[in-house]
Order: C-alpha cells, then sequence, then structure tokens
C-alpha cells in the first residue's frame, strides 16, 4: 500500500527516445509531474500482474492523455487476460478516447520484437499469474579501427560508414574489404530485468542471466522466508542470491513491506551476499552505460 514517503509500483525506462513503462500504481501520474516525464511520452506499458498496486494506475493515466489530446496509439501488453481486464476499466465514460489503445495478451515466453532491442518473458511465482519482463537490446557492431582500414588502402568518406554498418566494400582495383578486416567482434546491447512479485524461480534466474540490471522483488527481510514463500514473494537474500547466481552487474530491490519504514538493514542483508544491490527510492534514476 503506499505511505507517505513511498508510493506504488512504476519503472519508466528510456531508450532513444522511447518511453516504456513497466506496471502502473495508483499515483503513477502524479510522481511523473516531479520529473521530466510526460504521459504524452509513454508509448508502451507492460503489466507484470493483477494486482491492484501494479495496474491501478493506468486508468487515470490514459483518460490524461486523452485529455491532453494525444493522437498517436498506446500499446498495452500483460499477462493472459489482459486485453479483456483493460478493456473494461476503460469503458468507464469519464472521456472519449481520441486515439487507439492497442492491448495485446501475452505468454510466458512470449517475445515482442522492436527494431534493435526484444522484450523476453518468463512466467513468475506469485499466486496469482504474472509476467517478468527483460529488454535485451541486439549486439552492435565491434569497434571501427580506421589505421586498419586505411592500411587497405580506404579514405575517409562513404566506405567507413559501409563498413561500420557491416557492409562490404569494393576498391578501385576491384578488391573486396569485408568489415571483419577493419572492425573488432560484436559488442554486446544492454539487458535490463524486471521481476514484478515472485518467489526466487530458476526461470526469473534464467531469464537475468548476465543483466546490467536486475530489479527484483525483495518484499521481506531475510529471516521471514516462510511469509514470503506463503504470500508470493521474495525476501532480500532470495533475490541476492539470484543477482550472485545470475552474474547480473546490479541488483535493486524493490516492493518492500510497509512494515519497514527504515530499509537500510535490508539492504545491508542483501549486499552481504550480492554487494552490488540497493533498494529502490522514489523517483530513483539509474543510467545502464553501454560496455565498450
Amino acid at each position: 500500500m503506499p505511505m507517505k514517503d513511498r508510493g506504488l509500483t512504476s519503472i519508466a525506462l528510456r531508450r532513444n527516445g522511447e518511453l516504456l513503462l513497466f506496471d502502473g500504481g495508483e499515483g503513477t501520474q502524479r510522481q511523473m509531474t516531479h520529473t521530466n516525464i510526460s504521459p504524452m511520452k509513454v508509448d508502451t506499458i507492460f503489466i507484470t500482474h493483477f494486482h491492484g498496486d501494479h495496474f491501478l494506475g493506468i486508468p487515470g493515466l490514459v483518460q490524461t492523455m486523452s485529455l491532453m489530446d494525444r493522437e498517436r496509439e498506446l500499446w498495452i501488453y500483460g499477462p493472459s487476460g489482459t486485453e479483456e481486464k483493460i478493456s473494461k476499466l476503460l469503458e468507464i465514460p469519464v472521456y472519449t478516447l481520441k486515439f487507439d489503445i492497442k492491448i495485446q495478451d501475452l505468454e510466458p515466453g512470449d517475445k515482442v520484437e522492436k527494431e534493435d532491442y526484444q522484450i523476453e518473458t518468463t512466467e513468475t511465482d506469485h499466486f496469482t499469474p504474472g509476467i517478468a519482463y527483460a529488454l535485451v537490446e541486439n549486439e552492435r557492431p565491434g569497434k571501427f579501427y580506421p589505421d586498419k582500414a586505411k592500411e587497405l588502402g580506404i579514405e575517409p568518406g562513404p566506405k567507413y560508414s559501409r563498413l561500420q554498418e557491416g557492409k562490404s566494400v569494393e576498391l578501385s582495383n576491384g578488391q573486396i574489404i569485408e568489415p571483419e578486416q577493419v572492425m573488432g567482434p560484436p559488442r554486446p546491447g544492454r539487458k535490463v530485468v524486471y521481476t514484478g512479485d515472485t518467489r526466487p524461480s530458476q526461470k526469473i534466474l534464467e531469464l537475468a542471466k548476465g543483466a546490467d540490471l536486475l530489479i527484483h522483488d525483495g518484499t521481506f527481510a531475510g529471516d521471514l522466508e516462510d511469509e514470503a514463500e506463503e504470500g508470493g514473494h521474495s525476501t532480500v537474500k532470495d533475490a541476492a542470491e539470484v543477482a550472485k547466481e545470475a552474474e547480473v552487474e546490479k541488483l535493486v530491490l524493490t516492493h518492500p513491506s510497509p512494515r519497514y519504514s527504515d530499509l537500510s538493514d535490508l539492504e545491508k542483508q542483501a549486499q552481504e551476499i550480492f554487494p552490488n544491490s540497493t533498494f529502490a527510492e522514489d523517483l530513483m534514476e539509474i543510467e545502464v552505460e553501454l560496455k565498450k
């Protein structure tokens, strides 16, 4: 439930001018007013599961978009039943929608393919059907070495660009130069994983393998394993063990129980297992850097 200094779950992921929203609990659009994020900029919403603290902010957000005369379409994805549930929510005749909303149910394992990345999914281990998401960028071309290109007789210009795009070029003498002759090996893109509410599971671990950032349920302290199991959640130690075994770069814990007003002890418990752990705070911003 919302607290005086802690809102409900919503994560905005911004990359290359695109804005993706993962969950949208009550108060999401109000929190946006404390940032430079506008409801009009949201391209896609991904819902992990249908508990109110993860989706009840979406109807108001959509109504604000319509009130602001949004015209471009909005995509909403979520687990089985999303199309039915969201459509019913949006039938309330408060505003006439002035833009199209595309709603699609996903099954665990489905992928949403984009131009230079994909959204991968797996099922969560909660007590209602849910989906965890991973944004996985495509590999990037390797580093370009202009000195090697010059040695092969290629002058700076359009041929450089063509080689960096992964295309071969032909020299005036008829010689064909392949990209791998002047470029290093492909470089990985970024990977960001968000679990939503879940017990620790092998499927979540596999989804998180090698992630730059893992955002994982950390509802309870480490000594409340039974309560976490009963409620379909993870302890902070559970999340840290997943991060460690999955060899992620950074773990951000989220969804703490309202019983904890001070999260520092829980954060330390996670750090004892996985040092690069931190608890999410409202309006926290994290830059996920490209690997060199």
